[in-house]
């Protein structure tokens, strides 16, 4: 299988880049967290498993096919590789998926778990989603129980967004926050507006007044 080599420069400098912003940032703590970026539609570029976030190198991010299989490399890529490869199978559009593991959504997704949802509704914040050109909205953020079946997972993910293609991110309960976007840059965006949402929500909750109540 070929790729651009220069294409996989820049996406893997990319990768590094926002893997250091997104650690700094405290939503990527110790090893968690998993990147990735398209280079082709029968590969995509993927961090390697249990390296801290915040010091990836080229060398911490490697190439793999669409059945998880690392090309020219002896190293793992991440556990969750599967759940990438989804979403680059489901939307030809998605360039880019970014995984994290903040302490916000870690406690919204334990919270809510009950639900299997979260509902955003009504804040400016929400047009920094694609496609979303007004605050009077809602943003359903499903929650999946966590589970170290992937392949189980990645089933049920698939299912929802099949019938709720217009989804931007989802949860995993006690786990973290999937978000993905037609650019990393734009998939960036999207992981900075849930984690703004997530702290309003959290306040919100602090100061006993729940601004977007769970949705039934």
């Amino acid at each position: 299988m070929m790729f651009n080599p220069a294409l996989l420069t820049t996406k893997m400098l990319e990768i590094c880049e926002v893997g250091r912003f997104l650690f700094e940032k405290g939503w990527c703590s110790a090893t968690s967290g998993n990147f990735s970026c398209r280079l082709n539609n029968e590969l995509i570029a993927i961090t390697v498993s249990g390296h801290p976030k915040g010091e990836l190198t080229q060398e911490d991010v490697i190439v793999v096919n669409m059945m998880s299989n690392p090309l020219e490399s002896t190293k793992k890529p991440s556990n969750e590789t599967p759940l990438h490869l989804l979403l680059y199978q489901m939307d030809d559009n998605i360039e880019a998926v970014l995984h994290t593991h903040s302490v916000n959504a870690t406690v919204l997704s334990r919270l809510y778990a009950p639900q299997q949802k979260l509902k955003l509704e009504n804040y400016e914040m929400l047009k920094a989603f694609h496609g979303t050109t007004t605050h009077e909205t809602q943003e359903i953020v499903p929650i999946f129980p966590n589970t170290q079946d992937i392949p189980s997972l990645a089933k049920q993910v698939k299912t929802y967004l099949a019938q709720y293609p217009a989804t931007h991110g989802y949860l995993v309960a006690s786990h973290g926050l999937y978000t993905w976007g037609t650019s990393l840059a734009e998939d960036r965006r999207h992981v900075e507006a849930f984690e703004f949402l997530f702290e309003c929500e959290i306040l919100a909750l602090r100061l006993g007044t729940a601004i977007s109540p769970t949705a039934t």
